[in-house]
């Protein structure tokens, strides 16, 4: 019989199409398992950002800022996360944060931004200063309106650095062990105060000046070394124990809780290299996250400071003002000191030049011509 054999249909490749198909599915699979692995390792390789803050672990504005970072994980969906850190926790002090900064150790900082006017002189003028800008909404404004913040962030950029935006922060205020009702009655008296432009103008008005870590104010207080000593607000001043060794507050006009650093700002500073490697709509995410957090951080110490005066007030501590005259008259003091620190390089006459506008626009109206003219004679 002649043998029929039967044979197999093949395309053109050789191949059988039954073990085509079975070759292109196996391939679809494993392309898409492979795709599912790619996307599940892409959601879990999120951004991490290491943030010291200067605020001591455990104190009112640390807990906001621990809180803060916390919660940008969730609003950036996964992406971006930021990994906070106490004062003194990978970098020891200032100098050693902002260079922990500056060379990706740490990607960012949440610092006073005054403590950089030894390295950056600009930085005095990004933070409130003697009888300058005294609201909070005029930094807002001198930032966010006026141009301040693209200036700020250029001169930072020379640094390795990216300035996101200022935080705000409180006033600072002055504990002293008897009542100062005028300039007048600071002469002769030892007070403890920020050095730079502040320490230039209290001296002018008869006062030995001394600079104290903070640690150091209560107990200096206590042995009668100092009469008096500026710190920041009611509420911390309050917990660091000042009603115990200080009798009355001293605060400025009403309306003004201090002339000499009415608006002390925090910011958020990073690595120039690490926001430049953040996808945009992040860079975008922290502008405005920081904008909100500036905005929270003020209010809620505010809230403990109205709660604190009222500490203040049952421990018998008595608050005394100064007037509006002494207020201009500080402000006439204060002018050539402006002057001379805007002296100090480029940048920091750029950014005072602005607000020097400002502060002359009749919607301010702190200084006229005429005094600007007098001060510049006493430089």
């Amino acid at each position: 019989m002649l043998s029929i054999k039967k044979t197999r249909k093949h395309d053109d490749t050789g191949e059988s199409s039954p073990r085509r198909q079975f070759l292109k599915t196996a391939a679809v699979g494993a392309a898409f398992a492979g795709a599912m692995m790619m996307g599940a390792g892409q959601a879990q390789a999120a951004t991490t950002w290491k943030i010291q803050s200067v605020w001591d672990a455990g104190t009112v504005g640390y807990n906001l800022f621990e809180e803060w970072c916390n919660s940008i994980k969730e609003k950036s969906g996964g992406e971006l996360v930021f990994k906070p850190y106490p004062a003194k926790s990978v970098a020891a002090d200032n100098n050693a944060l902002f260079d922990a900064v500056r060379n990706g150790v740490l990607q960012g900082m949440n610092p006073f931004t005054l403590y950089w006017s030894g390295k950056i002189p600009a930085s005095v003028f990004l933070s409130s200063y003697p009888a300058g800008p005294d609201q909070p909404s005029q930094w807002d404004t001198m930032f966010y309106s006026l141009g301040m913040l693209e200036k700020t962030r250029e001169i930072y950029k020379k640094y390795g650095l990216f300035y996101v935006g200022p935080i705000q922060h409180d006033a600072n205020i002055i504990h002293s062990k008897k009542p100062v009702n005028s300039l007048a009655d600071l002469k002769g008296m030892k007070i403890r105060v920020p050095g730079g432009m502040v320490a230039e103008v209290f001296q002018q008005f008869g006062v030995s000046t001394v600079s104290l870590p903070g640690s150091d104010i209560f107990p200096a207080l206590e042995k009668g070394t100092i009469d008096a000593a500026d710190y920041v607000g009611p509420a911390v001043n309050y917990e660091l124990g000042f009603s115990q060794v200080t009798d009355y507050i001293l605060l400025g006009p009403p309306g003004v809780m201090s002339i000499y650093q009415p608006v002390d700002l925090m910011d958020l500073t990073v690595n120039l290299r690490a926001w430049n490697a953040l996808d945009p709509k992040l860079q975008k995410l922290v502008e405005d996250e920081v904008r909100i957090y500036s905005q929270k951080h003020y209010l809620t110490i505010q809230k403990r400071n109205v709660e604190a005066m009222e500490k203040f007030k049952a421990d018998g501590d008595q608050v005394t003002r100064l007037s509006q005259e002494d207020l201009r008259e500080f402000r006439r003091a204060a002018i050539p000191v402006w002057l001379r620190w805007a002296n100090k390089d480029e940048d920091a006459k750029e950014i005072f030049e602005m607000q020097l506008k400002y502060m002359m626009n009749p919607l301010v109206g702190y200084i006229d011509q005429a005094e600007l003219d007098e001060a510049k004679k006493e430089m």
